[in-house]
């Protein structure tokens, strides 16, 4: 089997005309939010990925997810990335759906269905911040949870049908004090608007938005022993960011492969650190297919992305290196 060949045999799979429509496509008009990456990526079905085929997704595997982010990493690295910020609220809803909840499962089903995208608003760009720091206020209200303050979504603003975003609010078991959530705003809502979409200072601003209860994702663990819902979608997000670098830099190894001009040793090597660390993503991903999400297996995430950071780091450089002509080295 060729390099790549099995994550893009998944992945054409799983979102049938994907691959081929990227391919279709150079990486130039494919890096950003104007590009045609998102649409390709809904026509394809690509919101629904994780969804369970019974809620009308495409019930990927996290192996198999895992596989087509990699495929889509080596495609379209910035459509990757916001992909991964995606799922990760998809992951949050699909955990927290897992008791039959009704809301949950709606939701989760009309993201399925409609193709739609969930932005991700958090704190990830503040040094020092916890990825659940708030930029934003809350209150409890009767009708629900009322948000103000201003977050950046990472070019999916112009595009998203609802926002996820880090609030503190009081704790549901009556406890004193606050606890971490996510709140789920709906595009269209009263209160929200979006300044410079799809460029770097893209801003989304929200002045006492009215969120409903059902749309309220906390992040304590259900008395049933469910896992905690957060960290279930800190795992896929930390597993699919990770691959979908890797897959990003598999590109350049893939040319590598391709020249005949490097020496067998130097593709061999090349080859055996991305393999390598597609194997060591992969356990993750078996992990949370035969046990599910839980803290400690995003502990094993964590281990994973900082162990692939570091193959990346000796991969790039050196694939810029072998592939040093004068059309690799000025291209954007």
């Amino acid at each position: 089997m060729r390099f790549l060949e099995r994550e893009r045999a998944v992945a054409a799979e799983l979102l049938p005309g994907l691959d081929e429509g990227l391919r279709a496509v150079s990486l130039t008009e494919l890096e950003g939010a104007d590009g045609p990456g998102l649409g390709l990526f809904r026509d394809s079905g690509g919101p629904g990925l994780l969804v369970p085929a019974a809620h009308r997704g495409r019930g990927a595997t996290a192996l198999e997810a895992l596989r087509v982010q990699r495929a889509l990493g080596s495609r379209a690295p910035w459509l990757a990335a916001t992909s991964s910020l995606h799922h990760f609220s998809t992951a949050v809803l699909l955990a927290e759906a897992s008791a039959d909840r009704d809301p949950e499962w709606m939701l989760v089903e009309g993201v399925a269905a409609g193709n739609r995208l969930v932005a991700f608003g958090f704190a990830e760009e503040r040094p020092g911040a916890g990825i659940l720091a708030p930029m934003t206020t809350a209150t409890m209200e009767d009708d629900g949870l009322r948000v103000s303050g201003v977050t950046r979504t990472y070019g999916l603003a112009g595009s998203m049908d609802l926002l996820a975003i880090g609030v503190m609010m009081p704790q549901m078991d009556g406890k004193p004090g606050e606890e971490p959530a996510v709140a789920l705003v709906p595009a269209e809502s009263e209160g929200m608007s979006v300044d410079g979409a799809g460029t770097d200072g893209e801003r989304v601003t929200l002045d006492d938005v009215l969120v409903a209860p059902e749309l309220v994702v906390t992040a304590s663990s259900s008395p049933n022993g469910r896992p905690d819902t957060l960290a279930a979608g800190f795992v896929w997000f930390r597993l699919l960011a990770t691959v979908g670098c890797l897959g990003a830099a598999s590109t350049l190894v893939e040319r590598v492969l391709r020249d005949d001009r490097v020496s067998e040793s130097e593709r061999v090597g090349l080859l055996v650190e991305a393999e390598g660390a597609m194997s060591a993503a992969e356990g993750v991903a078996r992990r949370i297919d035969d046990d599910g999400p839980d803290e400690s297996t995003l502990a094993h995430a964590l281990y994973v992305r900082y162990s692939v950071q570091d193959t990346l780091s000796r991969i790039v450089p050196r694939t810029i290196e072998l592939l040093g002509d004068r059309d690799t080295t000025t291209s954007d």
